[in-house]
């Protein structure tokens, strides 16, 4: 049976870990393919709060495998942490989850590096998350990497460590006047994980290839989101690591006939965290209202998001880069009561109208947004369970952004909780 990738389709925070979650419930492998601990996906059952960062969404549903491919970057620390905060809350993540050894494994210089650079950079900084992601990225793509397999031989580990130190130390000395780090100390602590972490390891992409053959449902799980991208985002305000769909095959080891949906998660409005180009971005009270309502926190940093119209400049282009067979809408209940509602259909940037994303960076980032206004709707929609029950101006809404889109609406979320997801007409038949 081909897989299933979710991707977000903005500038991440779309809601991609309960979109995973809902989806999970039919599915046997949940596959994490990029990023590392600067995702956030929060998931809502009943009364129950999980926010996980490495550890993939399905982990929640104790027939799924959750995997962590090799496109992912991970910190040991981190993920024995969220083994253990997982195992006591009942939920026996540790004899379930597997780890690829060929995972890059983010070091401390990484974790230093990233805090270094942003604060070199100032005004100019790029707003990571400072957990060592783009830095560990760097290593791999130079080649100078360490992975997790390196970790079960202790005289390897031991010899990449000290040739990594000679480089690193060197910067850290020389271009940031800080200490040295003590190559000893770092091999002690990461080889103290090596025992925790065997049991997890294994070959991934034989696990998928494998679930895939004997007709298992695989889903594959985006960290960030679509104009994030390190090619296809708003590049240099970008993650490091390839979150669109064709980066999903690259990082879990899979080819294109093994896809056969590509689910797109989008608000209902726009978030942004840290710096870069945002044409549809609010200020003043409505902008403050859609951030305590949408609670527009981020999960791993609690940074303040950004805050937008819907832009469907935007969604048209994560339409065309991942190939949506499916929408996602999350928070449309974010939305209600706030009188007239306003939809991005085009820019205009030097007198130019675009109705696709412009080519050029300096084109975005002084893009006028051409909106289409729509009546709102009155009333809270929470406890909605029927799409055919939602007020007619939601449903027209939602209409809206599928034909500004190019991809049909299949799920439209309500609320946080897991049974608070609308499955429109057809989707079954989609599925």
């Amino acid at each position: 049976m081909p897989a299933t990738i979710i991707v977000g389709a903005q500038w991440g925070d779309e809601g991609k870990g309960k979109a995973t979650d809902l989806l999970a419930d039919a599915t046997e492998l949940v596959v994490r393919y990029q990023g590392g601990n600067n995702a956030g996906h929060t998931i809502v059952v009943g009364d129950e709060v999980v926010k996980l960062h490495l550890i993939p969404s399905g982990v929640l549903y104790p027939h799924v495998t959750p995997v962590i491919a090799p496109g992912v970057v991970v910190d040991p620390r981190v993920l024995l942490e969220e083994l253990d905060g997982l195992d006591a809350k009942g939920l026996d993540a540790s004899s379930r989850v597997r780890v690829s050894g060929d995972a890059h494994l983010i070091m401390p210089w990484h974790r230093e590096l990233d805090r270094l650079i942003e604060r070199r950079l100032g005004s100019q900084e790029l707003g990571t998350t400072r957990r060592g992601i783009g830095p560990a990225y760097a290593d791999k793509a130079a080649r100078v990497g360490l992975r997790v397999q390196d970790l079960f031989d202790a005289g390897i580990f031991a010899k990449k460590l000290e040739a990594a130190l000679d480089h690193v130390n060197l910067v850290l000395t020389r271009v940031y006047d800080q200490p040295a780090m003590d190559p000893a100390a770092i091999r002690d602590e990461y080889l103290g994980y090596a025992a925790r972490i065997a049991p997890l390891v294994t070959d991934t992409r034989a696990l998928l290839h494998e679930a895939l053959e004997r007709g298992a449902r695989v889903m594959l799980e985006g960290a960030q989101g679509t104009m994030l991208d390190l090619d296809h985002g708003t590049y240099p305000y970008v993650t490091s690591s390839s979150p669109v769909a064709g980066g999903a095959l690259a990082g879990a080891g899979l080819g294109p006939t093994a896809i056969d949906r590509v689910i797109g998660i989008t608000k209902a409005y726009v978030t942004r965290v840290g710096a870069g180009p945002f044409p549809t971005e609010l200020d003043g009270d409505l902008a403050e209202t859609l951030t305590e309502r949408g609670g527009e926190y981020g999960t791993t940093t609690g940074r303040r998001r950004r805050v937008g119209w819907f832009d469907a400049v935007v969604a048209r282009y994560a339409q065309r880069v991942n190939g949506f067979t499916d929408l996602f809408l999350t928070k449309l209940d974010v939305l209600g009561g706030l009188g007239e509602l306003r939809v991005c259909t085009a820019y205009v940037a030097d007198g130019v109208r675009h109705e696709h994303l412009p080519p050029h960076q300096s084109l975005i980032h002084h893009a006028i947004p051409e909106y289409e206004t729509v009546p709102g709707w009155e009333g809270d929609v929470t406890g909605v369970t029927r799409y055919a029950d939602l007020p007619a101006e939601a449903r027209a809404y939602v209409e809206l952004l599928e034909a500004r889109c190019g991809a049909p609406v299949t799920w439209v979320s309500v609320g946080p909780g897991r049974a608070q997801t609308l499955e429109r007409a057809g989707a079954a038949a989609r599925a």
